[in-house]
């Protein structure tokens, strides 16, 4: 085993955290700052608008009635734009009683109504990511495809966490690939953190124990264990992350508390497919879903969240360390329709 850019400890002081257990990783912004964040969101999600709210605003603001036409109209819109058959007919469904009932009678009205069941659908998933302080380590388990993002968004958390005075240790857990040892090793020397990593080839599961001992030994805040990116459909592969989610429960029975899947939005449904396949064979209590500024299927975000239910702890709408928030599903919203 080698640790690797072990940094000072940033525990908190002990009157900081006695009459508290756990703390959200992320504190409440100052208004400016929250502004500065929603510009960045909106501009990431300028594709998924252009492709799906910018048509329906202008179909609905445009129509002279409100009639079937529109609704079919909006429902070709939603089911192009990766929202998913449930989402479009959970919300064509309600949209069309209350025209029934003279409710929505002109169009302002109409896309209000569509904002505000875009936003009670994605509600549920708002459940940012708390970190309980006496289990030492609180451990999240990183687990997604290659080229998902998964090594950058642990240098990001890693950052965020740092700032909130937690301390962290990361394990180089991609074993497959030495650029992926490499490139967490930077992140470590870059947040002045300890990473705990073996040879290229070496097995996850030892490099995650060893990491979870030394983490306990050092009484570290959190321990953040990258996994080798895999393809959902490889059986076998899927089987040696449950061995480190086995291995390290025997050193911790509460480990990992966390099992975080990182999701790039930019694959649409294939996304929701690799969510469904992960959380069955491994069990995910969240996502990170990253790389929303790049794509026009941002929509797949609703449609997640309507058929898993899983918490949405963070997502990434650009390159840099501050374009990792967490999840906001009114800001979310406002952003697809620029309300701000």
């Amino acid at each position: 085993m080698a640790i690797f850019g072990l940094g000072k400890k940033n525990n908190p002081k002990p009157s900081e955290t006695d009459n508290k257990t756990t703390k959200p990783i992320v504190e409440k912004k100052p208004e400016p700052e929250k502004k500065g964040f929603f510009k960045r969101l909106s501009s990431g999600l300028s594709k998924t608008r252009q492709q799906l709210t910018s048509g329906l605003t202008d179909s609905i603001l445009g129509a002279k009635v409100i009639n079937e036409d529109l609704i079919e109209e909006i429902e070709t819109i939603l089911l192009s734009s990766d929202i998913g058959v449930d989402v479009t007919e959970s919300i064509i469904d309600d949209l069309t009683k209350r025209i029934g009932r003279r409710e929505l009678h002109k169009g302002s009205l109409l896309l209000e109504q569509l904002q505000k069941l875009l936003v009670e659908i994605l509600k549920p998933a708002e459940q940012p990511l708390i970190i309980d302080k006496t289990a030492r380590p609180f451990t999240i388990m990183m687990i997604g495809i290659n080229g998902s993002g998964k090594t950058t968004t642990i240098g990001k958390l890693t950052k965020q966490l740092k700032n909130e005075n937690y301390s962290v240790m990361l394990a180089a857990g991609d074993t497959f690939r030495a650029a992926a040892i490499e490139q967490l090793q930077t992140w470590g020397e870059r947040n002045d953190v300890a990473v705990v990593a073996q040879h290229s080839g070496a097995d996850c599961a030892a490099v995650c124990f060893d990491a979870l001992d030394s983490a306990k030994s050092k009484n570290m805040d959190v321990l953040i264990a990258d996994t080798a990116g895999r393809l959902h459909t490889q059986s076998h592969l899927m089987e040696e992350l449950k061995k480190v989610k086995r291995v390290m429960s025997k050193l911790d029975s509460a480990a990992p508390q966390e099992v975080l899947l990182v999701l790039d939005a930019s694959i649409g449904q294939n996304a929701l497919q690799q969510a469904k396949l992960f959380g069955e064979a491994i069990g995910v209590t969240g996502l990170c879903i990253t790389k929303l500024d790049g794509t026009a299927k941002g929509g797949i975000v609703f449609a997640i969240v309507k058929e898993l239910g899983l918490p949405i702890r963070f997502i990434g709408v650009g390159e840099g360390i501050d374009d990792l928030q967490p999840f906001s599903a009114q800001d979310f919203v406002d952003a697809l329709f620029e309300k701000h």
